[in-house]
């Protein structure tokens, strides 16, 4: 088992990632030496949240989720007649921690301290930027390029495989026809990118090095890219560095302007800075109250795929409507549709229930109002998850609620 950090969680100093991993991995140890002394560990186990959920992350951070069941979810759903709960509770409090019941076998665990809490916020941002940079999220979560707009020493942070990939998303921003190299055996290509010209398609072949900052690149890296551009019969070549060029570099370049580019860390935050900006611009006028009464209009009184429906409860059953009003392959911009009673058991607590389309559905509308979903495709099956509650089309019958536990 991994040994506790020696550090206290209540003190001011900063927390690095190794830390924090190591300290997740000693309230685990901690938590499951705690149930076996009791024998209460059975089917039990710990998941992170972005692993367990799909989800952004959440405020305040979860720093794990355990996943209890057999008589470890009874203790701590409200059975416990041997009095095991206070003791768990104090083992968290002692580490600086505090769990909530989710769903009945479902604890989440946060920190108590503000500076731990905050450490951990990041930590978990970071990953969870991560993950999007493997998937086409790239006009939805601005977070993405926010990130490295404004934290540039994080490109260094990136696997070089994610670099290369954050680049091919930031092409595409730009609005280039992008194609992403296998990774190795690329013959010196990592991205080719494609730009539409009254004359025929202009090719520019891209090679990306995530380099420190203290590790220049030479002529040899810019002139090999240089021959590789004329082989191709490429339009242009461009050179893509976290780092920086030595001199005799940048002036072999300078002799060839239209044939090789060179772009530095500096460059790579600026096209995030203008990804960014681009992106909330977009999503603005996504949600602007013409946009959503033209897609109301389009999609009210008829089945649309475009109207989603998700059911949620612990003991009883609600309802959750929404509306798609921008997708990609993976993910989605949803808005919250409210809910119109068809019919009920005249106490309001069972009956049933169907999207609103009417004129006070815009007048709620507000960016609050407008979040993010992670899309799916399976066998011919759209779903809509986002880190809550699970959307799919809805099918144009009234939905059974019933507030009865």
């Amino acid at each position: 088992m991994t040994p506790s950090v020696e550090k206290d969680p209540n003190d001011r100093r900063q927390w690095s990632d190794p830390e924090l991993e190591a300290e997740i991995a000693a309230l685990h140890a901690a938590i499951q030496n705690w149930a076996e002394t009791r024998d209460l560990w059975f089917d039990c186990g710990f998941k992170a949240y972005l692993d367990h959920v799909g989800g952004e992350p959440h405020a305040p951070p979860i720093v794990t989720l355990l996943i209890c069941g057999g008589d470890l979810s009874t203790v701590l759903d409200g059975e416990d007649p041997e009095g095991h709960e206070p003791g768990f509770r104090e083992l968290l409090e002692q580490r600086g921690y505090f769990y909530e019941n989710i769903n009945g076998y479902s604890m989440a665990i946060y920190p108590e301290n503000e500076t731990l809490s905050a450490a951990f916020a990041r930590y978990f941002h970071w990953r969870w930027v991560c993950s999007l940079i493997t998937e086409d999220t790239a006009d939805v979560y601005q977070e993405l390029y926010d990130q490295f707009a404004r934290r540039p020493d994080d490109l260094n942070r990136l696997h070089w495989r994610d670099f290369e990939t954050l680049l091919f998303r930031i092409f595409q921003n730009q609005g280039f026809t992008a194609e992403l190299g296998p990774g190795s055996a690329d013959n010196g290509v990592d991205l080719r990118l494609w730009q539409r010209d009254p004359i025929g398609d202009v090719l520019t072949i891209v090679q990306a090095k995530r380099y420190a900052i203290g590790n220049k690149i030479d002529l040899t890296n810019v002139a090999a890219l240089y021959g590789i551009g004329i082989d191709q019969s490429a339009n242009k070549s461009l050179f893509v560095t976290t780092s920086s060029y030595l001199p005799v570099a940048r002036r072999f370049a300078a002799r060839h302007p239209n044939s090789i580019q060179l772009a530095d860390r500096q460059d790579v935050v600026n096209w995030c800075a203008r990804a960014t900006e681009g992106i909330v611009a977009d999503k603005s006028s996504l949600v602007s109250p013409e946009a959503v009464s033209r897609i109301i209009a389009e999609v009210a009184n008829r089945r649309d795929p475009r109207v989603l429906h998700a059911s949620f409860g612990y003991n009883v059953n609600m309802n959750n409507f929404a509306l798609v009003i921008k997708e990609t392959k993976y993910a989605a911009l949803l808005m919250s549709l409210g809910n119109r009673k068809i019919s009920d058991d005249g106490y309001g607590q069972r009956g049933t229930e169907i999207p609103q389309f009417e004129p006070s559905t815009i007048s709620r509308l507000n960016g609050d109002l407008v979040w993010r979903a992670k899309r799916k495709l399976d066998d011919g099956t759209v779903s809509y998850w986002d880190g809550s509650n699970l959307y799919a089309p809805w099918s144009g019958e009234p939905e059974t609620f019933d507030l009865y536990d």
